[in-house]
């Protein structure tokens, strides 16, 4: 049965296994996530589960949001999102998904919107080398280089890499452990990096490819 969950991404630090490696991890807020709304095949063609995370106030909401709080009779919430389930049984309008919906060992998918680094050149957005430091090449040493051919084709071929925005895209990151599980601050370690800045908004479910 699949599992999910919203959480605040808290940074990264470093725990100690019993044989004493040490495992980088991720720190996740994670929850408490009320139920807004129930998904299902017989009225709507599909399972989900729309999840509320972080309490907000009633007038930073639109008219539309702040119906759906209304109707399930939950507390208005800053993060509102569907996430698909294979099954929802179990689930009722207003209950709450809490951090215990995972244990260690527990192998998840973590999905956040990566950091942004605005207007990027080649170098550091595609880690191309620096043309050469003699005369004749400047005056700028950091372009992308050829374009091509002048004659033939007579353009620049689709998605060669140049200059543009780089980050602020939705990434997932598959197959991660999960490490440990605090109840009672409601957070979740995961092994390993996970998308976006601390303060980040990040979606945990149950893995998709998980590996034996």
């Amino acid at each position: 049965m699949s599992k999910a969950i919203i959480g605040r991404k808290a940074g990264m630090t470093q725990i100690f296994a019993e044989d004493g490696k040490v495992i980088p991890v991720t720190v996740i807020e994670a929850g408490p996530c009320p139920v807004v709304q129930v998904k299902t095949e017989e009225t709507d063609g599909y399972t989900a589960l729309k999840l509320g995370f972080g309490e907000a106030k009633e007038k930073d909401l639109t008219k539309p949001d702040l119906g759906q709080f209304k109707k399930a009779g939950v507390k208005p919430c800053k993060v509102l999102k569907e996430v698909r389930l294979d099954s929802v049984e179990g689930y009722t309008v207003g209950s709450e998904v809490k951090a215990d919906v995972f244990a260690a060992g527990d192998r998840v998918d973590a999905s956040g919107v990566s950091k942004g680094h605005g207007f990027t050149g080649v170098i550091k957005k595609w880690n191309q080398h620096r043309l050469k430091e003699t005369h004749g090449v400047g005056p700028v040493h950091r372009e992308p280089g050829s374009m091509g051919s002048i004659s033939d084709p007579s353009r620049v071929f689709k998605h060669k890499h140049l200059a543009g925005q780089w980050g602020v895209e939705n990434v997932t990151v598959l197959n991660l452990e999960v490490v440990r599980v605090d109840t009672a601050r409601n957070a979740i370690l995961v092994r390993g990096a996970i998308p976006g800045p601390r303060g980040s908004i990040v979606t945990l479910r149950t893995s998709v490819k998980h590996s034996k």
